[in-house]
């Protein structure tokens, strides 16, 4: 057991890196989360649209985004963000590259999904009630806001987080482009000290206790939605 003892004593040390690495995992993923949800929105208004070059770029879009692997979109944007903000501003980024390539890129990954989820949703509302709007003198606008909106985002809240919860997990692959987040900082300092395997073996337990529990809330919360 001196192995355990070690390892809980390097845990203690490591206490302040693995916390600090979290905090950079949960930006990516709660702005991420945010961003995709509304760019996704956009798309899925732009899909259902009758103006059929709107429907066409929406459709391009989500079909370019889920037919080429997320650790490639990663790549992608981690050269792309650095040289269209100089292209754009004339000046270097001097904030953490990879952090912000890593949110462009999972936002605007995940937008495609989002989208669908969002499009599905607002299909699900019956059209009787849009006709009711525009029968009280709503606009398209004013219909999607305050009457299809609501309904669709309480019927699809259940899936907008299950999404999120593949989003944090897929996360990890921010490794690739060298962010320091949770899973990269076990694994340095698993490096470091010689723990390779039991600090893997930690962040998957840190990750699998999170996505279950956050399963399980939407379990309830899908039943608690449920009309």
């Amino acid at each position: 057991m001196e192995w355990l003892t070690s390892f809980l004593q390097d845990l203690q040390a490591s206490g302040p890196a693995l916390w600090y690495g979290m905090t950079i995992t949960l930006k990516v993923v709660c702005i991420a989360t945010l961003g995709g949800i509304l760019i996704g929105t956009l798309l899925a208004l732009m899909r259902l649209s009758s103006f059929r070059i709107l429907n066409l770029v929406a459709q391009a879009y989500v079909n370019l985004f889920r037919s080429i692997p997320l650790l490639l979109v990663l790549m992608w944007f981690y050269f792309a963000v650095p040289f269209i903000y100089t292209t754009i501003t004339g000046r270097f980024l001097t904030i953490d590259t990879a952090l912000v390539s890593s949110i462009v890129a999972f936002m605007l990954f995940e937008a495609a999904y989002f989208s669908e989820i969002v499009r599905a949703g607002i299909q699900s509302i019956p059209r009787g009630q849009s006709a009711a709007a525009y029968a009280l003198g709503m606009t398209y606008s004013q219909n999607m806001r305050l009457v299809v909106l609501p309904q669709a985002f309480r019927k699809m809240t259940p899936l907008l987080l299950q999404q999120t919860i593949i989003l944090f997990q897929d996360s990890t692959m921010v490794y690739a482009i060298g962010l320091l987040d949770f899973f990269r900082s076990n694994y340095v300092r698993g490096d470091l000290m010689s723990l390779l395997t039991q600090y893997i073996l930690f962040a998957g337990l840190v990750y699998f206790t999170i996505s279950a529990l956050a399963t399980y809330t939407v379990r309830r919360l899908q039943k608690r939605l449920h009309v």
